[in-house]
């Protein structure tokens, strides 16, 4: 368990300096053939691990809409606080954002970045990041689902992404009545799993270029949009910036 989990921290290492601009001690990929043999003796490997590396905690990761069953106490507005500081925790988990659909004439693309979002606790969200989504009205998804990599940065009442999300449909492709949804989660160290914190989302009369600031609400994310309750009384928004591209 132990060795997996430390090709696990390797895996996200890989996956880091993917998405790094960066090239100093990134973690490369003859380091990452160095595993295949660990792996395929994976019940039989005694020797010492050949990287200087923590294994990555164990976690569980909900389905959306699983948490909701195995958390009793509610974050909300006048709630307790998350524990740990904010910066005792490595970041664990990577993101899986998609490049951008190659363009077509006369359809549209859209590129949404996610500059911030405002929580009174943002500084003790531990690994936090947002699952981004579009569905039709039933709640069924009309695109691959993306996940950001964990925040750059957590300030006063902000958690700052500043990262671009590439729709993976042409806007005029999307149904009527389609919403993109966004599912701000957090790392609950009591409890070892990744919990939805609460989400906001976007209708498609919202599409135009420029700045948007949306309001959050409770869990659990209601991707029908049919009971939906304000996170807070306190002015809290989701700011992005979207981008269109028309050929």
């Amino acid at each position: 368990q132990k060795t997996i989990a430390k090709i696990a921290t390797c895996l996200e290492l890989r996956s880091a300096a993917l998405q790094s601009t960066q090239s100093q001690d990134e973690f490369k990929l003859e380091d990452l053939k160095k595993l295949e043999p660990i792996l395929k003796n994976i019940l039989t490997y005694n020797k010492e691990f050949p990287f200087d590396v923590q294994p990555v905690p164990l976690r569980k990761i909900l389905a959306p809409g699983e948490e909701e069953h195995l958390e009793f106490e509610e974050d909300d507005e006048e709630g307790g606080a998350g524990a740990g500081s904010p910066d005792s925790f490595p970041a664990r988990v990577p993101g899986t954002l998609l490049p951008r659909l190659p363009s077509e004439p006369g359809m549209t693309l859209l590129t949404i970045n996610i500059e911030k979002i405002g929580l009174k606790d943002a500084g003790q969200c531990i690994d936090p990041y947002i699952t981004v989504s579009v569905k039709d009205l039933n709640g069924i998804d009309l695109t691959p689902v993306q996940d950001t990599p964990v925040a750059l940065r957590k300030e006063d009442t902000y958690v700052h992404f500043n990262v671009d999300i590439e729709i993976q449909k042409h806007v005029e492709k999307l149904t009527k009545g389609a919403a993109i949804f966004f599912e701000f989660k957090h790392y609950k160290p009591k409890k070892r799993f990744t919990s939805t914190k609460c989400f906001a989302f976007m209708e498609m009369d919202e599409i135009k270029p420029g700045a948007i600031v949306i309001e959050l609400y409770k869990k659990p994310t209601d991707f029908k949009r049919k009971k939906l309750q304000l996170l807070t009384k306190k002015p809290l928004y989701l700011h992005l910036h979207q981008t269109l591209h028309k050929e």
